[in-house]
């Protein structure tokens, strides 16, 4: 039987009360984790090999903030030296955010500028051309959304990554974040009973 992620980052045991509360909304427990068998253990990895998957995760995670949804995809990494790499990216481009501006309107007035993805030559060069090329999308997308465009895609591009990659890549983006939120709201409920 495949363990759900959520109930495991959360740390919900079977039979009890808050697996009772997850049980009430059955399609959307079954649709969260075949999200996340979807992305991290499809049955055709394409284009995005599992070791860049479970790296952009990890990178993902630690970007928000989440230590232990970040060590659950650190062990997916193929080696020690890409979880440096990734831990060495943290390190340099954290941020708080979210920045970037509208345009031109009522929204401006919300604009806020901040840091753009900068990581030294060492790091990119661990990380290897396609993840060094896919990080600061990743970055723009967690810290600067409002700034995506056609052009941010052009390193990726560049670096081997087809447009059905970057799909992938900003899915695995967009799944973390929702799976980081969920496991938070739970926890809280968690702590509360």
């Amino acid at each position: 039987m495949t363990v759900d992620v959520i109930d495991r980052l959360v740390g919900i045991a079977p039979g009890s009360a808050m697996d009772a509360i997850r049980a009430q909304r059955p399609e959307a427990r079954t649709h969260a984790q075949k999200t996340y068998e979807a992305l991290f253990t499809p049955a055709d990895l394409a284009g995005v090999t599992a070791r860049e998957r479970f790296a952009l995760a990890y990178y993902v995670a630690g970007l928000h903030g989440e230590p232990q949804t970040a060590a659950f995809y650190a062990v997916g990494l193929a080696s020690d030296a890409l979880r440096a790499a990734v831990e060495a990216a943290l390190r340099q481009t954290i941020a708080s955010g979210p920045y970037g501006a509208f345009p031109p309107g009522p929204l401006s007035r919300e604009d806020e500028p901040g840091p753009d993805y900068a990581v030294d030559a060492a790091t990119a060069a661990a990380l290897g051309p396609r993840l060094a090329a896919a990080f600061p999308h990743v970055h723009m997308l967690v810290f600067h959304p409002r700034d995506a465009s056609p052009e941010s895609l052009a390193a990726m591009l560049a670096a081997g990554w087809t447009t059905t990659d970057i799909v992938t890549l900003s899915q695995i983006v967009a799944f973390l974040s929702f799976q980081i939120r969920v496991v938070a709201g739970f926890r809280v409920l968690l702590r509360a009973s």
